[in-house]
């Protein structure tokens, strides 16, 4: 098997040097050269043509989100980012993700992690996962597809939506496609570490015309409003007398994952008198199809929606739930906004 060729653009020459030794471990990974900053990083790129390249956020000369721009302008290929927890760290990584990277990793203890050993496995697996990605272009002109109307049963209307690696640049898509009368709420689970959560609700809010924040437990759930479960917690749903509130729970992970998509989806089975849609956006696993499973065997009327293979960055969880025969539609991302308008919109419905 033809190995991963991997390009390390970092401005610490230590940092270089462990995350080059942590990717040779693996077999399947091939660092082919590695860069202090990225004018020296994009150079490289276009000579070598590598498969993944992995690129520290924080540099001198040209910092990572200059250089993913002339990446993505120059010389397209799958990014991971390498990013601090810092507030500007997080806030420029999320910009990145939506921006052409495909994935990112916080760095354990800052710039210079010395404890950087301890993230090898996510390290190793993210990098394999971007040599997978599809980079496509997404704004390929698509049909949209037809839509089965019916009118809505109950009057309320809730919108499930599960998303994993590629996950905010899809939503960044489908949430600026809604349009501004958008009123139903809307309950994000995004596969994202403690930390980021809120620099992407923050980075999507500033753009869009909707309200979209972190969640908090016990929050009432609000018309016109985006709900993010944070990173790290599990986001359920559950009637509070005649409204709906959130219940945010640190319970085990499930399949890996917390927040996990399939617990969101088996709490929203619980609720009646709901209209419910539920939307899995790309990601690596299954995550959301049990709970897509036990929505439509609870509620037959659910919707379920699953972004297409021709958009999806990774369609592990797509597929996923298509396989499981209980989605309703297969849609590219760039017609989702508008087919998550159709379907909630009182005159029409679903």
């Amino acid at each position: 098997m033809t190995p991963i060729r991997v390009i390390v653009i970092d401005d610490s020459a230590f940092m270089r040097k462990m995350i080059s030794d942590i990717l040779e471990t693996d077999n399947r990974i091939q660092v082919i050269s590695t860069a202090r900053n990225g004018v020296d990083g994009l150079k490289k790129i276009i000579e070598l043509s590598p498969d993944v390249v992995t690129l520290d956020v924080e540099m001198p000369i040209m910092d990572g989100i200059t250089a993913l721009e002339h990446i993505m302008e120059q010389h397209p290929v799958p990014v991971v980012m390498l990013s601090s927890l810092t507030k500007d760290g997080t806030i420029n990584t999320m910009k990145a993700i939506t921006n052409g990277a495909v994935d990112f990793i916080p760095k354990p203890s800052g710039s210079i992690s010395l404890d950087i050993t301890t993230i090898e496995h996510e390290i190793i697996n993210k990098v394999i996962a971007a040599s997978k990605v599809n980079l496509s272009d997404s704004n390929v002109s698509v049909r949209s597809p037809k839509i089965n109307r019916a009118k809505l049963k109950h009057p309320t209307t809730m919108v499930f939506i599960g998303a994993s690696t590629g996950g905010p640049r899809a939503l960044q898509r489908l949430i600026l496609d809604l349009p501004k009368d958008f009123s139903c709420p809307v309950l994000v689970v995004q596969h994202m570490p403690a930390g980021f959560t809120k620099s992407l609700a923050d980075r999507l809010n500033n753009l869009s015309d909707l309200h979209i924040k972190e969640a908090t437990h016990g929050e009432i759930i609000k018309d016109r409003t985006i709900y993010i479960a944070p990173g790290d917690y599990h986001m359920k749903i559950r009637r509070a007398g005649t409204v709906h509130a959130i219940e945010l729970t640190q319970e085990s992970l499930r399949a890996g994952h917390r927040p996990a998509v399939d617990i969101m989806l088996e709490s929203a089975a619980n609720l009646s008198q709901v209209n419910k849609l539920a939307v899995i956006l790309t990601g690596m696993g299954s995550d959301g199809s049990k709970g897509i499973e036990i929505l439509k065997k609870t509620d037959p009327e659910t919707t379920v929606i699953a972004e297409s293979k021709e958009s999806a960055i990774i369609n592990g969880m797509p597929n996923a739930a298509v396989k499981t025969n209980a989605v309703n539609y297969i849609v590219h991302i760039q017609q989702m906004g508008e087919m998550i308008h159709a379907l909630t919109n009182r005159s029409g419905g679903f």
